[in-house]
């Protein structure tokens, strides 16, 4: 008998699927699937990104007094996170009662490892995220992150561990292609193979650093318009109203911020901070919950990052800042200094009217009191 050629021959399954999706149901009837995860969990549209040692409990704490609607933590190695003293495991999963809804983020390139370390975390997330868009070399060297885009079939064993034998939903955090049509096939492939969720950032592996370029919206917008499952998009979110800008063009679920959250964590409020206070705050939650220096230090760097420059000598303190009340002084001399420098601006500097340039970005000539 001969095929028409307008017949279409469906795809084998893959043999690492070892469960149909009706004995997965029956496996784990109460775990939510696509949209009742998303309704589930509040609906989010505005979401902090996981960051390496940048999204931890302090900072999704901040970042929820600011509207955040759903925090990722930061990137876990799967494999370190199994093998973890005591310390090492409290560093990289801290989490509260009030820290909902929560997604907890691995890399990984084994199966099992994942699972194992997936195990650990299921009472207290919501989900399990897999990182597929670390571009940085580390990730190279480790083979994880962005590094398995060219390797589908690791990918879709990866996701269909968690699928088939995790008591909460998986999710992935994918880059897209050069080629439109190759991400939206690399997506369905992420799709079906059990992600409940997928975040694009529209970024290649290649932008990043001083390469980082802009997000391609259009290849978000393809891949919402051609999976099932709620999608996030990243990249490109630079001020409060590039969220519903965002929306808009993708028409996407939600809008996930990571640098610009690092640089004004009170961006999904709308307001415009004064950066010490937005810092102040910061410390105030570190003294209720331990986090380590290095997270702070690094946090305090990124709020700064307009005054360091200037303030060089602040700069210097804060390097050899070792304890919480190191970090405290740190901003209390920076806040004296701002508000010294706001008091001689002629005119002062109001946030509210901020000029922009021929590219729509928001002139810091004159925010005196690092308000951005």
């Amino acid at each position: 008998m001969t095929v028409p050629e307008t017949a279409v021959t469906a795809a084998p399954v893959p043999a690492h699927f070892t469960m149909t999706e009706d004995e997965i149901r029956a496996k784990f009837p109460t775990r939510l699937r696509g949209y009742d995860l998303y309704r589930q969990i509040g609906s989010p549209k505005l979401v902090v990104a996981p960051m390496v040692d940048q999204s931890e409990l302090a900072w999704r704490i901040l970042s929820r007094r600011y509207n955040a609607q759903l925090c990722y933590t930061p990137m876990i190695n799967a494999k370190l996170f199994t093998r973890a003293n005591k310390g090492f495991f409290k560093d990289q999963w801290q989490t509260n009662a009030e820290d909902r809804p929560v997604i907890v983020q691995f890399c990984a390139n084994d199966p099992e490892l994942l699972l194992n370390a997936a195990n650990l975390v299921v009472d207290g997330a919501d989900a399990v995220d897999l990182n597929l868009g670390c571009p940085q070399n580390i990730a190279k060297r480790g083979h994880y992150g962005s590094y398995l885009m060219e390797d589908w079939d690791l990918i879709s064993k990866l996701i269909r561990k968690l699928h088939e034998n995790l008591e909460i939903p998986v999710t992935a955090k994918i880059r897209v292609f050069p080629d439109i049509a190759k991400t939206v096939e690399y997506a369905k492939m992420v799709e079906a193979a059990g992600a409940q969720m997928i975040t694009v950032h529209g970024r290649l592996r290649e932008q990043r650093g001083h390469k980082t370029g802009l997000a391609d919206w259009a290849k978000i917008r393809a891949v919402k318009e051609a999976v099932s499952v709620p999608v996030f998009a990243n990249g490109n979110i630079l001020y409060f109203e590039d969220i519903q800008r965002c929306i808009e063009e993708t028409g996407v679920d939600g809008v996930m911020s990571a640098e610009t959250n690092l640089y004004n964590p009170a961006l999904f409020s709308g307001k415009v901070l004064p950066t010490w206070q937005l810092a102040t705050e910061y410390l105030e939650i570190c003294r209720d919950v331990p986090t380590r220096p290095q997270f702070i230090r690094g946090h305090l760097f990124k709020l700064f990052r307009n005054s360091l420059p200037i303030h060089t000598d602040l700069r210097q303190k804060l390097v050899a800042a070792e304890t919480l009340d190191d970090y405290e002084q740190v901003t209390k001399d920076i806040k004296a200094r701002l508000i010294e420098e706001a008091t001689a601006c002629d005119p002062p500097f109001d946030p509210d009217h901020v000029e922009s340039d021929e590219h729509g970005y928001r002139n810091s000539k004159r925010h005196k009191v690092e308000a951005v």
